[in-house]
């Protein structure tokens, strides 16, 4: 496992000059940030040693490497999943390799179902903590203390000094927002009524199948993290309808310049 991180992280660095703090994982239908990247060096995710490659549509599949609000940045366009058939270690590998490129703060988005009857189709939710139902851990299996502790420790995942910093800037620019918890689930399947039902009983605000995977990674390496959930359907009694990925990538690239605005203004001065 560290022979490949470090085998990947230098392969990446030899093909920049740019020594990144900050990761962001762009999720489906959110990819639009990568466009306000200047200075662009673009890596294929097919051409990375060991990387996986996205299969899902909304994801582009490349690294992107540049400055965003005056720092250097990385950038995931596109990322992976457990439904995709990788493996937990497989779709966080990226994770480790962030870390070894110097990352020290990993920003994530994603498209979710809202479940908080207060939500709003088109809502930023910036996550304060999460749900892990995906039946599994990244962190399964043999510990390499060089990466982390064997049992890290959780009560704080999601960076509130972040939270708070992006809540001051969504009020200043007139953004809706809100504040939660976010369940993983496997999918890929869209959840039933009854399971909607069931994730709110458990304390759920939003869910969706991706992002609590690479937060236990970020927390293992303990790099700080901030995560932002887009609203794009919900799973509210009364308001549930039949729905399609197609529809979440329309509904997460409508407010997609919220989310760019609140993370580039979040950048500034890191």
């Amino acid at each position: 496992m560290l022979e490949k991180i470090k085998k990947t992280a230098d392969f990446i660095l030899s093909k920049t000059t740019r020594k990144p703090r900050i990761a962001i994982i762009l999720g489906t239908g959110l990819g639009g940030l990568a466009n306000e990247i200047s200075n662009q060096e673009v890596i294929p995710y097919k051409d990375i040693p060991d990387f996986p490659v996205s299969t899902v549509m909304g994801h582009k599949g490349q690294l992107i490497l540049g400055r965003l609000s005056g720092q250097d940045v990385v950038a995931m366009q596109g990322r992976f999943h457990f439904y995709e058939g990788y493996t937990m270690q497989e779709l966080t590998f990226p994770i480790r390799v962030m870390k070894f490129l110097g990352v020290e703060l990993l920003i994530l988005s994603n498209a979710s179902g809202g479940l908080n009857p207060q939500f709003g189709i088109g809502d930023c939710m910036f996550i304060r903590d999460h749900i892990n139902l995906m039946g599994t851990n990244p962190l399964l299996g043999r510990n390499y203390d060089e990466l982390g502790p064997r049992f890290p420790d959780m009560k704080e995942v999601y960076d509130h000094t972040l939270i708070e910093k992006a809540i001051a800037i969504a009020t200043r620019e007139g953004i809706r927002y809100q504040q939660g918890v976010y369940a993983a689930v496997t999918g890929p399947t869209f959840e039933t009524p009854s399971e909607y039902h069931y994730l709110r009983v458990l304390g759920a605000d939003a869910v969706g199948m991706s992002t609590v995977p690479e937060a236990i990674i970020a927390r293992h390496m303990n790099m700080s993290l901030f995560a932002i959930s887009v609203i794009t359907d919900l799973g509210v009694h009364g308001k549930i309808v039949e729905v399609s990925h197609e529809d979440v990538i329309k509904a997460a690239s409508a407010s997609e310049p919220h989310m760019t605005l609140i993370i580039k203004e979040m950048l500034e001065n890191f």
